[in-house]
C-alpha cells in the first residue's frame, strides 16, 4: 500500500469518526415540550440555600446571557440577593462597588476580573443590570456581587494593603514593600524561593490580623476586618496553587468551595440565606466526573448542603464557540456538534433555549430512563485545539444527569462571544 492510499484510508477513517460522533442514537421524545419551560418559569424549591448554574463552554453568548437571565428570575421570584462568579474575589469586590455605588463604568468593573473570557458585552450587560436594579430598590432589596476564585493577585493585595492604611500605617509600609513584586503581570515569573517568601509574608499578615483583631475592628469595622482577612486568604491560596502545581485542579475546587462557603456565611449574617453561583459545568456538577481526577466544587457543595444545593447544568446540540488555542495561545472560533441521548430527546422542541426540571421530566418513563443513564455532556473550558473534536473525551464529561444535576438548560444552537480588547 503506497503513501497516498494510506493517507486516503486515514482521512476516510477520520471523516467516518466525525460523522459517527455527531450522530444521536435516540429519536426525539413524543411531546417532549410538555416537560420543558422557559427560563422565566424556573421554580426553585423553597428550602434551597445554594443554586449553581453551569456553563457548557466559556465562549458562547447564550451561556453568558444565562447568568443574567437566571439571576434576574431568582432575584424576582426566589428572593436571591447574592451573585457569585467563577472569577477573582478581589476583582469581584470592585464590581460590587460599582453596582452599589456607581464608581466607574460596567466595562471597567468587568475588566478588574482580569479574565479575558468575561470581557464581553454579555458580562457588561449583567453588571450594568445589577447596577441599574440596585438604583431602583431599597437597601434591603439590593443585590451583591462576588467572585470565589483565587487565580489573581492584584485586587486582593490592594484590599489587604488598603485596610492596613486605615488600621496600621507602619504595617502597611512593611507589607507593601514585601509584596512589591506580587502582581498579575509578574506572578508567573516568580521563582519557587520567591513564592515561599511571599507565602511567609502572607502568613505573617494573617497572624497580625488575627492577633490584633480587637484593635483593628475598633479602627475600622467588623465587616472591613473580615474582608481584609479573606483577601489575605485568597493571596495565600493563589500562592499555594503555584507551590503545588501537581495538585492545582484538586486544590482549586477545594478553595472555590471554601470561598463560596465564606461568602454564604458572611451574607447569611446580613440576612441573605440564598446565593447563586455560576461557573463551568465541571465545577457545578455533583459527581466529580471529570477525568482530571479532582473532586468538584459541586461535589463538596453536595456534601455540605445536601438537598439544599440545587445544580443546573447546561448543554448544547450545535455550538460555534470562542476559545484560546492551546498551542498558539491565539483566540479562535471553533464549530462543534454534541449529540447525546438526553439532548436529542428534546430535538423537536421549537425554542432554542429551554429549561428541563428533572423532577418534572421524570414523570416520563422514557426521559427518566435517559436521565438515569450516563450521557456525554458538553464540557469545554477556555483551552481548545481542533483535534479535540476527534474524541468526545476531550470536549465532554460523562455523567449521569439526574445524579450530577437537578435540572438542565439546553441550547440547541449556540453562538460565539466576542472578546472586547
Amino acid at each position: 500500500m503506497n503513501f497516498f492510499e494510506k493517507s486516503s484510508l486515514l482521512l476516510g477513517a477520520i471523516s467516518l469518526f466525525f460523522l459517527l460522533s455527531g450522530c444521536g442514537t435516540v429519536e426525539a421524545v413524543h411531546e417532549a415540550d410538555q416537560y420543558v419551560s422557559t427560563i422565566e418559569q424556573i421554580d426553585i424549591p423553597d428550602d434551597i440555600k445554594v443554586i449553581g448554574l453551569g456553563e457548557a463552554t466559556h465562549g458562547n453568548i447564550e451561556f453568558q446571557e444565562l447568568k443574567k437571565d437566571v439571576f434576574e428570575v431568582l432575584v424576582k421570584n426566589e428572593n436571591v440577593r447574592v451573585f457569585v462568579l467563577e472569577g477573582d474575589f478581589g476583582g469581584g469586590q470592585q464590581i460590587n462597588q460599582f453596582i452599589l455605588n456607581g464608581t466607574g463604568t460596567a466595562e471597567e468593573a468587568v475588566n478588574t476580573l482580569d479574565y479575558i473570557i468575561y470581557k464581553t458585552e454579555q458580562m457588561i450587560d449583567l453588571v450594568q443590570w445589577m447596577h441599574d436594579y440596585n438604583a431602583t430598590v431599597s437597601e434591603d432589596r439590593k443585590v451583591y456581587f462576588y467572585g470565589n476564585d483565587m487565580q489573581r493577585y492584584d485586587y486582593n493585595k490592594k484590599g489587604v494593603l488598603d485596610y492596613y492604611k486605615v488600621v496600621n500605617t507602619d504595617a502597611f509600609k512593611k507589607y507593601a514593600l514585601q509584596l512589591e513584586h506580587v502582581s498579575n503581570d509578574k506572578m508567573r515569573e516568580l521563582t519557587t524561593e520567591e513564592l515561599i517568601e511571599i507565602n511567609e509574608t502572607i502568613e505573617n499578615i494573617m497572624l497580625d490580623l488575627q492577633t490584633n483583631e480587637n484593635n483593628y475592628v475598633e479602627e475600622s469595622s467588623t465587616e472591613a476586618y473580615l474582608f481584609a482577612l479573606q483577601y489575605a486568604q485568597i493571596l495565600k491560596q493563589r500562592t499555594q496553587l503555584f507551590l503545588n502545581e501537581e495538585d492545582y485542579t484538586k486544590l482549586r475546587d477545594q478553595y472555590l468551595t471554601d470561598n463560596l462557603q465564606w461568602i454564604a456565611e458572611f451574607e447569611e449574617k446580613r440576612g441573605h440565606d440564598k446565593i447563586f453561583i455560576t461557573g463551568h459545568n465541571g465545577h457545578i456538577e455533583k459527581t466529580s466526573a471529570s477525568l482530571a481526577g479532582y473532586k468538584s466544587m459541586g461535589n463538596y457543595l453536595d456534601e455540605l448542603y445536601g438537598e439544599k444545593y440545587f445544580a443546573i447544568g447546561t448543554d448544547f446540540i450545535s455550538s460555534e464557540f470562542q476559545a484560546k488555542n492551546g498551542g498558539s495561545g491565539e483566540r479562535q472560533i471553533y464549530t462543534l456538534e454534541n449529540h447525546n441521548d438526553l439532548v436529542d430527546a428534546f430535538n423537536e422542541v421549537e425554542s432554542n433555549v429551554f429549561y428541563v426540571d428533572f423532577e418534572n421530566a421524570s414523570k416520563s418513563d422514557e426521559l427518566l430512563d435517559l436521565m438515569s443513564r450516563k450521557q456525554k455532556m458538553a464540557n469545554i473550558g477556555d483551552d481548545f485545539r481542533w483535534w479535540y473534536k476527534t474524541l468526545k473525551t476531550f470536549y465532554t464529561i460523562e455523567i449521569t444527569p439526574n445524579e450530577a444535576y437537578n435540572s438542565i438548560i439546553i441550547v440547541k444552537v449556540a453562538t460565539p462571544t466576542n472578546i472586547i480588547e
